[in-house]
């Protein structure tokens, strides 16, 4: 359910109109859709692995740590806090914009911004996580199972009363054309597939790692894949490729065909569904990050701190809170923080990638009864060149959300001497 919810937030319900708008055809439309979704199982293989032989709390920061210098480990997590933070907002605003009609009546709407509304959202599920981690996981467990249902509800739209949807316009595309088209439709299909590599940071919460592990990762990211391939061919079938490009609703325009006019109240509470169990696991994964930095004395021990009656991070979950609220008032447009989110998210995958061949290798002549990946090494290295690729075209197209991406990884070296130095000088201490 964490994997699913990691990886099933807002992205499905308005990154299939970004992609069909650079895809041009349905060939690649849906061809963007198919590599992303193999080159994101050949991910979660990667990390079943990596999570199976290093299971702890922070597991994504410990194999940083373990197999690259502490300075690199705490640079690339404190961008993916920072980034997990954003896409926290963003994700709350989308979720805040559909439900607002829902639960306010129209002449109250105009003094009630979207703003508040998200604020809430975040607060009411900080404080959830806060009371326990059983309290959280029941959460999830609840939100991600309602989750699964409301998207194979607006898959029943193919079902429905279609009426007239025009033809795809034929598009010639030279060979370079398309290849350039495909690579900057994976920048939108990885936002919306992304986040199974997060699991690994519940490492020391899960029962027998070495096996929950990697049967959570695998499972989750073949039933999002599945659910991935049906509601885009609902999409397509329902809407029509052209009238996909642009539209922004894509759930209330698929819930009308088969709802009617209810259908925009059914997609409100199916989106805003979605967006509560992503808020709720980023609150439960992205403390644990802070732990495993404290534990290795990077950042102060308060960090590692654990309630022994909830099982609650107090302070790891109240600054990622305090992050949130923050970078709540500063958020763009949603297009641009995805290419920035993706360019940091990918490089920070691809080293993390890396940490396969390293444990590997180290662990050679030790013992290892966890799971191990089949068609070693191609899986990654596939895995690892499709991440490049991405990265390339972001660059290339975007060049300015690039270089903010590579300036928040940079901007972590020097606040993380900072903290060296006052932890070692112990001026900060639990």
């Amino acid at each position: 359910m964490m994997v699913i919810s990691f990886i099933i937030g807002v992205g499905i319900f308005f990154t299939p109109s970004t992609i069909a708008a650079k895809a041009g055809t349905p060939f690649i439309f849906y061809a963007s859709w198919i590599i992303g979704g193999f080159v994101s199982v050949c991910g979660a293989l990667t990390f079943a692995e990596i999570g199976s032989r290093l299971p702890a709390a922070g597991g994504y920061y410990k194999i940083f740590s373990h197999c690259y210098h502490p300075a690199f480990a705490f640079m690339a997590n404190l961008a993916l806090v920072t980034i997990n933070a954003g896409s926290a907002v963003t994700v709350a605003l989308l979720g805040a914009e559909y439900i607002k009609p829902v639960i306010i009546p129209i002449e109250y709407q105009p003094s009630i911004s979207t703003t508040t509304i998200a604020f809430t959202i975040l607060t009411v599920l900080f404080l959830l996580n806060y009371a326990g981690i059983k309290m959280g996981s029941r959460m999830q467990n609840f939100l991600s199972g309602l989750k699964i249902v409301m998207i194979l509800l607006l898959c029943l739209a193919v079902f429905g009363n279609k009426g007239t949807v025009n033809p795809a316009v034929v598009i010639q595309q030279s060979a370079s054309t398309a290849i350039a088209a495909l690579g900057l439709c994976l920048v939108s299909v990885f936002f919306s597939c992304g986040g199974y590599q997060n699991t690994i940071n519940m490492g020391a919460d899960i029962k027998d790692p070495q096996k929950n592990i990697p049967l959570a990762i695998i499972g989750g990211m073949f039933i999002v894949v599945t659910l991935y391939l049906l509601i885009n061919i609902a999409y397509v079938q329902v809407i029509g490729f052209e009238n996909l490009k642009g539209k922004q609703l894509l759930a209330a325009e698929l819930t009308k065909s088969f709802f009617g006019d209810v259908g925009f109240k059914v997609a409100s509470i199916i989106v805003f569904t979605s967006v509560l169990g992503f808020l709720n696991a980023s609150f439960m994964s992205n403390p644990r990050i802070f732990y495993a930095m404290a534990a290795d004395g990077t950042i102060p021990a308060i960090f590692k701190k654990v309630n022994p009656k909830n099982q609650t991070q107090a302070f790891g979950i109240s600054l990622f809170f305090l992050i949130i609220l923050t970078t709540l008032f500063f958020v763009h447009d949603k297009d641009t923080l995805i290419n920035y989110i993706i360019f940091i998210d990918n490089l920070s995958l691809f080293f993390a990638t890396i940490t396969i061949f390293i444990l590997r290798k180290r662990m050679k002549d030790v013992e290892y009864t966890g799971y191990r990946i089949r068609l070693f090494p191609a899986i990654p290295i596939i895995f690892m060149i499709v991440l490049l690729f991405v990265c390339a075209n972001i660059f290339v197209a975007n060049t300015t959300e690039a270089l903010v991406g590579l300036g928040i990884f940079i901007g972590a070296y020097p606040l993380y001497l900072f903290l060296k130095w006052l932890v070692g000088k112990n001026k900060i201490s639990a």
